[in-house]
């Protein structure tokens, strides 16, 4: 097996906690105009976001409409008039400026970082999402200039799990996918696909859901530490 040379995190709900900003932004967003987002809302506004960001990830509708399928979907559930495009538009900012203020990196991502740094070892990110918005994330939470380089799809022309995706990934660090590791909290995209591009896998289960049977296993970054010594 080809040596160890990099540890590559997925960003959203690995390193920052999107799941729960989202959340967060729902309920302070609903509050201006409807009411408290309920657990039935908000699993709601979590399949819609799964439903029409993987139509956007597949290249079948541009970022702006996803985002406006999901406003639309929303306002359905809630037995709300359908807002022409600008109307849908201008609600997404809304929930979005709401979403920005619950940003934060998870506990574990320091120590994780600390980790890697002290194997000797470097590191990148690779994410399904828009340039502008990844990298607004990682400078909000604190890891500018300290993980990278960061790769993203839009970047790319492609999104996980595209093969062409992760050759990307590898070609952006001058390494051959033996040599890296990847870490992430979708087991498909992050697991699944990384090892069928030649990349090493962990998947980052923090919620306990994942399938029984995946043996590289973590339930937070923390336990990374196992891993990297399998070099």
């Amino acid at each position: 097996m080809a040596e160890l040379a990099a540890v590559v995190f997925d960003l959203d709900d690995t390193l920052f906690d999107h799941s729960g900003a989202a959340a967060h932004g729902l309920g302070a967003w609903l509050a201006t105009f409807h009411g408290p987002a309920t657990p039935e809302l908000t699993a709601a506004w979590f399949e819609l976001q799964n439903r029409h960001f993987a139509a956007w990830r597949d290249g079948l509708v541009s970022m702006a409409e996803q985002r406006r399928r999901r406003i639309d979907g929303l306002f359905a559930l809630l037995g709300r008039p359908a807002p022409d495009p600008a109307g849908l538009d201008a609600l997404w900012a809304e929930y979005a400026a709401a979403y920005r203020t619950g940003w934060r990196r998870f506990d574990d991502a320091e120590a994780a970082l600390a980790l890697v740094a002290a194997a000797g070892l470097r590191t990148g990110i690779l994410t399904n999402g828009p340039d502008e918005l990844q990298n607004d994330k990682i400078a909000t939470i604190g890891l500018i200039g300290r993980v990278g380089p960061v790769v993203t799809a839009e970047s790319l022309g492609c999104a996980k799990p595209d093969p062409r995706a992760y050759a990307g990934l590898c070609a952006a660090l001058g390494l051959d996918p033996a040599s890296v590791l990847y870490v992430g909290d979708d087991h498909e995209l992050d697991v699944v696909a990384a090892r069928a591009a030649g990349l090493r896998a962990v998947h980052l289960d923090r919620r306990g859901t994942g399938p029984a049977g995946e043996r590289d296993r973590i339930a937070s970054l923390h336990e990374l530490a196992a891993h990297l010594e399998q070099s």
